[in-house]
């Protein structure tokens, strides 16, 4: 920036052309309601797992619990689609998949991971309560299917 000499700098200036106000942030960061739909849905994954773990926490060392967006499809005609055992689904859209330990493209070691899908399980959910009670439904089916146990038993029932 050139300026003649004895002149102050040009302070450029941010005009609210439409009458807007501030832009930026509604909430502080530090708040619940600033957080995504994917953030929610990760604290609920991690508040339904909890009790589970409490009760199994030595049987679930080497599994590891995710979240997908939505599932990934190969196929490309509906009468193909088969899922595995591995998999709970609704009308045959899969909410959940249990991948077991294996080696992976390199030749390490991978440990079982249960997948959730958000898209799928906040399409099926009415509403908070009833997407906290589906998460936590799936969760224990994947963990029992893990386990080789009946669902009641990991629940507790």
């Amino acid at each position: 920036m050139v300026m003649a000499r004895g002149q102050a700098p040009r302070v450029r200036r941010r005009r609210d052309r439409h009458g807007r106000g501030l832009r930026g942030p509604l909430y502080p960061a530090s708040l619940p309601a600033a957080r995504t739909r994917a953030e929610r849905f990760d604290q609920l994954v991690l508040e339904a797992l909890e009790p589970i773990e409490q009760r199994w926490h030595t049987e679930l060392t080497q599994l590891d619990v995710a979240v997908d967006d939505v599932p990934e499809v190969n196929v490309t005609s509906p009468e193909e689609l088969m899922w595995g055992s591995d998999v709970v689904e609704d009308g045959n859209v899969p909410l959940a998949r249990l991948v077991p330990a294996g080696v992976d493209r390199r030749g390490l070691p991978t440990r079982a991971r249960i997948v959730l899908y958000r898209r799928p399980l906040e399409a099926r959910a009415k509403d908070g309560h009833d997407l906290s009670d589906l998460v936590h439904d799936v969760l224990v089916e994947q963990v029992a299917t893990y386990l080789g146990l009946d669902p009641d038993v990991v629940e507790g029932e």
